[in-house]
């Protein structure tokens, strides 16, 4: 609130229409407070779609490299994910997404021709890294949840759903990644 809006507070509704042409005020209505809250919560979901439309166009152009033919529209709109991680055959790392670095502290940069290994650490249970390298021989989607480490070395629980990325065979695998716990 500034000085104007104290004196003009102050004033009749009378005396405020005699003055009112004189200050250049703007007519607009103001909106309540919780008007921004709707406004913000909406604008925050499309900003989120919008992120998520860049993505998949990222993953289509890889797609279209690498000749992929999985109906990759239809997994995006099944997966509900943070993070996005891309690799080759050999579980290499080509690409991430933003939010891989913001649920994990790493850099694209860094990540790049790492396995995704290097999120694991003591608290991961050696079962469920067994679990998921027979999964993976098997090149078929599949979802598990494992313990994964940050770069500050905090654990944090990660669903994982894991798709082989084919032509003829199996080239790539893309894991949609959501922190659970």
């Amino acid at each position: 609130m500034n000085t104007l809006d104290i004196y003009l507070s102050t004033l009749s509704n009378d005396q405020y229409r005699r003055i009112k042409p004189t200050l250049g005020v703007n007519t607009l209505k103001t909106m309540p407070l919780v008007s921004w809250d709707i406004f913000l919560e909406g604008y925050q979901k499309q900003f989120s779609e919008a992120k998520k439309r860049v993505e998949l166009d990222q993953v289509l152009n890889f797609a279209q490299k690498f000749k992929w033919e999985n109906d990759l529209q239809t997994t995006f709109a099944e997966s509900d994910y943070e993070a996005l991680i891309l690799t080759d055959k050999n579980q290499n790392i080509l690409w991430v997404n933003e939010g891989f670095t913001t649920m994990t502290g790493y850099s694209k940069k860094f990540a790049l021709n790492k396995t995704p290994r290097f999120l694991q650490g003591e608290n991961t249970s050696l079962q469920t890294k067994k679990q998921i390298k027979k999964q993976i021989t098997l090149d078929k989607p599949f979802q598990n949840v494992i313990t994964n480490h940050r770069k500050d070395r905090s654990t944090y629980i990660c669903e994982v759903k894991i798709v082989p990325l084919h032509t003829d065979h199996t080239t790539h695998f893309i894991a949609f990644e959501r922190q659970v716990g």
